[in-house]
């Protein structure tokens, strides 16, 4: 927002003066654009042009006509003039709103000189016929968008008259007619005055009312109305107003930290700095924010920081309209990629211009909360009701530590001076707030912010100020709001330095909701709900381990302080952040014991994640692996609530039931494993034991025929599937025949899925078949196991959630089950179908994910594991296993894994003799056929 500066008036007014005192017609040209105000729009020649059009028009609608096209080519060649400065100059924002606002004034004093010139000129001037044009609202204070709203105030000094109402008219239909899009009122002053009294949005536009033409003296009786008859003796109700407007606006559109952003109304965007400002003028009639400085409200550096967030921010909403065309204010992803380019970043350090970009996006709107909380909160304070006496009285007042005050229920600082002579202090205003329970108040923090450079090295290194530190993080219930204040103040990445370059820092997919520095102090908070017990039912595990309270409480919380650190480099992030907790853990007090441990949770903080998402946990080689790799029961627990936390912290919809059931069974399956030994996981005890599960769950059934479907299956099929599995898969193969396909369909409402199984003679290609007809009824695939019988017929199990990541409803399952048997049998040829429907949304085609392709014999003693990485869409999971069918691939099961836009497909595969794929050469020709079709996939998603 460019809060009303010299250029804010009308061109070629006073610039001293304050709005609704411009001169009627301005003649003094700008020299402050984006470029020569004569590119933009010579008045002298398009007056010249208008007044020989008048003189040969034969009428009114031919006159009208001219008019519209001498404008329109105006204003075309205008805004082409405004684009190409911005093109040179992509942060040149307020040269360019500057620019937008004066070719619109320029316009419309043309047409109001057209109107009252040559269709309606006044007849003799009489006190009622006068008409006063003024720009409301946002082009009221002279920000103008390229596709920014133009709000007009016709202003008449009693009722309005035929003349008037004839020159608004004719103005109307010709600025209609030039495709403007105008808001509009007519008034008197006696009518604004009583809209303005009722409403405060009309009363918020009035306040930033501007002459544009017509009677100036008008004008000024507006302004001077205003000013005593409305906004005087009002401006604590006006506060509260806009504060209650601002809490619902950021209620609607999420935190700072949000993957898509709007400019404007999201919170650290233009309209809470506009917010600022009107609060300031409605009090102190301010003309720019200059005066802030001025008024003691801001000092020099926070007005710097004012006018560099908010230019920042204008210059990205210029170029979302000019991208895009229309009024969007919403950075979507596929436009976050354009503006970066538009602006001119760059590629560089192992990330994308566009997370370069946002990181500056994220810094800015951080940077606007803390002005205006600063601003806000202390005219809050200024203007605040006072408690009833009777409150006052009895209000229980929080004891505070020697040095600080309450003001207005905020932790304020007693003595600044005092407060300064030990560095210390920074940090134990976190933890009174903490201990308090208050929160901070505005002035504690300027005064932090401003002496960040006393957290120094030898700070750094003080065993005091890292016990404080961890304190802050062990001793006073949720860290959460602490943490999130020293990171928005800077106080987190001044005592941790290796913090830094994280901080609002945008990771660029669809998986990941926060910042990374958000995410971590999102993954803290969870871990003290699992602490406070509010997670007890959704997190048994978890909470079972916290109340046998055997964890190492500081270990875990560093290790998640840490986990991320190393993000943003060219480098795996888990491989550097490990080397960089190394550094930073000992800093913080830990012990060497305690360091090693910090360093593996830091290093291998994905791999229960991936065991568990991307591998096949009901294969013994599975477990076996990670609980070598974990080693004891204590590296388990601690790393399960790391992972539980970081899968949580990732976004508000990442965590479900199926991830939970799978880091459970791992967990529980480990844990075996490292107290009682691996041969606990042996696959004939397990499929002893399956056996027996199933004879009991079919009590009903005969010897003989308990017999036949024990004796059917293969080993793997008992120690991949639950009993409920095998219940359900005796049913449906018992009597059935060769040309049957049998199907159910059932709600696992454990796992968050629908489970899908089927039974019919197994013949090649029949997995691929399958994941084509559960592509057309829109089933997302979260897992898949597959089974041949010894009898030769072929038993699949595929858990599917619908697009929201939830069950399909019980009422549409029928209709589900018709669509997949007549694809089945062939009546639907799946790859033609699917071929019109695998499609990337528009906000989605920005997104690079490149596809990368593993083979591991080792991973599994029967099977080859073949891994795919790569882009997700509908049709992917089709186009691999038909790929796979047609190379006499035999696949077994596969394990997807859906991160965002990037998917994980894990396949676990046989050749045609049933043996792994050892050959090189095989392999090489298999991924290039799977890459060949992948990319033939995403070039079909691409197109329109």
């Amino acid at each position: 927002m460019t809060l009303p500066q010299e250029p804010s008036a009308a061109p070629g007014s006073d610039p001293s003066a304050p709005f609704g005192t411009a001169a009627t017609a301005p003649a003094d040209i700008p020299d402050d654009l984006i470029c020569l105000a004569a590119a933009i729009f010579d008045r002298a020649a398009i007056s010249h042009t208008l007044n020989a059009a008048a003189a040969t028009a034969r009428d009114e609608t031919e006159l009208r006509s001219a008019a519209v096209g001498v404008l329109s080519d105006a204003r075309k060649n205008g805004f082409a003039a405004i684009e190409a400065g911005l093109h040179a100059d992509p942060f040149a924002a307020r040269p360019a709103i500057r620019a937008y606002s004066w070719l619109t004034d320029s316009l419309i004093i043309s047409v109001f000189d057209l109107v009252t010139t040559h269709i309606h000129p006044p007849p003799d001037p009489t006190a009622s016929e006068h008409l006063s044009l003024l720009a409301v609202g946002g082009y009221g204070r002279g920000e103008m968008a390229p596709q920014s709203d133009i709000d007009l105030l016709f202003l008449t000094p009693r009722k309005i008259t035929p003349w008037a109402e004839n020159v608004i008219e004719s103005m109307l239909y010709i600025l209609w007619d030039l495709r403007l899009k105008v808001g509009h009122a007519s008034r008197t002053i006696k009518d604004c005055l009583r809209l303005g009294r009722d409403d405060y949005t009309i009363r918020t536009a009035l306040l930033e009312h501007r002459h544009i033409t017509g009677d100036t003296p008008l004008a000024t009786r507006l302004n001077q109305s205003l000013r005593k008859d409305l906004f005087k003796g009002t401006e604590r109700d006006f506060i509260e107003a806009k504060l209650a407007e601002r809490e619902t606006r950021h209620a609607k559109q999420g935190e700072r930290y949000v993957v898509e952003p709007n400019v404007k109304e999201g919170k650290g965007g233009l309209r809470d700095l506009q917010s600022l400002f009107w609060i300031a003028k409605y009090i102190h009639d301010v003309r720019n924010a200059r005066d802030l400085v001025r008024l003691k409200v801001f000092s020099e550096d926070e007005f710097r920081t004012f006018d560099k967030a908010e230019t920042f921010l204008w210059a990205v909403r210029c170029h979302i309209h000019l991208i895009t065309g229309r009024p969007n204010d919403q950075l979507t992803f596929d436009l976050q990629v354009q503006v970066a380019d538009r602006m001119g970043y760059a590629d560089k350090g192992g990330r994308r211009a566009v997370e370069h970009f946002m990181q500056d996006y994220y810094r800015q709107a951080t940077r606007v909360g803390d002005l205006t909380r600063i601003f806000l909160t202390k005219l809050e304070a200024a203007h605040a009701k006072a408690e009833p006496l009777l409150e006052r009285l009895f209000k229980r007042r929080r004891k505070l530590k020697p040095g600080y005050l309450q003001i207005h229920g905020r932790l304020a600082i007693e003595d600044e001076k005092a407060f300064l002579s030990d560095p210390l202090n920074l940090l134990r205003l976190f933890e009174e707030g903490l201990r308090t329970g208050m929160l901070i108040h505005p002035d504690a923090m300027r005064l932090v912010t401003a002496n960040l450079d006393m957290i120094d090295d030898e700070m750094r290194e003080n065993r005091e100020a890292n016990r404080i530190f961890l304190d802050l993080l062990l001793k006073h219930g949720n860290p959460e709001r602490a943490l999130r204040r020293m990171n928005e103040l800077g106080v987190l990445a001044a005592f941790i330095p290796e913090f830094e370059p994280i901080v609002a820092m945008m990771q660029f997919n669809m998986y990941h909701a926060y910042t990374v520095d958000e995410h971590t102090i999102q993954v803290i908070s969870n871990f003290n709900a699992i602490e406070q017990g509010e997670l007890d039912d959704e997190l048994p595990v978890s909470a079972d381990i916290l109340k046998r309270k055997r964890l190492n409480r500081k270990v875990l919380m560093v290790a998640m302080l840490c986990h991320d650190i190393g993000k943003g480099r060219d480098v795996d992030h888990s491989i550097l952040g490990a080397q960089i907790a190394r550094r930073v853990a000992p800093r913080l007090g830990l012990k060497p014991k305690e360091v090693d441990t910090v360093e593996w949770l830091v290093r291998y903080h994905l791999l229960m994640s991936d065991m568990a998402q991307k591998r096949d946990i009901a294969d013994p080689r599975t477990v076996r692996d990670f609980a070598k790799a974990v080693g004891s029961v204590a590296r388990l627990d601690l790393l399960l609530l790391l992972t539980v936390c970081d899968i949580r912290g990732v976004g508000p919809k990442t965590w479900n039931n199926w991830k939970a059931v799978l880091l459970r069974a791992l967990y529980r399956q480990t844990r075996l494993a490292l107290e009682e030994g691996i041969e606990a996981l042996s696959r004939e005890v397990r499929g002893t034991e399956a056996k027996k599960n199933l004879r009991a769950a079919l009590p009903d059934w005969d010897a003989a025929d308990l017999k036949i479907e024990t004796a059917r299956h293969y080993d793997p099929y008992w120690q991949g599937l639950h009993v409920t599995a095998h219940v359900v898969f005796a049913r449906l193969l018992k009597g059935i025949e060769d040309d049957e396909i049998r199907i159910d369909l059932h709600p696992d409402d454990d796992r968050d899925a629908t489970r899908a199984c089927f039974a019919m003679a197994d013949h090649p290609g029949i997995f691929s078949r399958m994941c084509g007809a559960l592509a057309l009824v829109g089933a997302n695939i979260v897992d898949a196991r597959t089974f041949t019988t010894k009898d030769g017929y072929a038993t699949a199990a595929f858990w599917i959630q619908d697009s929201a990541g939830h069950p399909f409803e019980a009422g549409k399952l029928k209709r589900i089950e018709g669509m997949i048997h007549k694809t089945l049998k062939g009546e639907i040829i799946a790859a033609d179908a699917i071929a019109d429907r695998d499609k990337f949304k528009t906000r989605e085609k920005a997104f690079r994910v490149p596809t990368s392709i593993t083979f591991d014999n080792d991973g599994s003693e029967i099977y080859t594991i073949i891994e795919v990485d790569t882009r997700d869409r509908s049709g992917l999971l089709f186009d691999l296993t038909r790929t796979m069918a047609n190379a006499n691939i035999y696949i077994a099961s596969a394990v997807i894994a859906t991160y965002g836009e990037q998917v994980v497909d894990s396949f676990y595969v046989k050749d045609m003799f049933g043996l792994k794929l050892h050959s090189k050469a095989k392999q090489r020709a298999l991924e290039k056929r799977l890459r060949e079709a992948i990319e033939t996939g995403v070039e079909r998603a691409r197109r329109p």
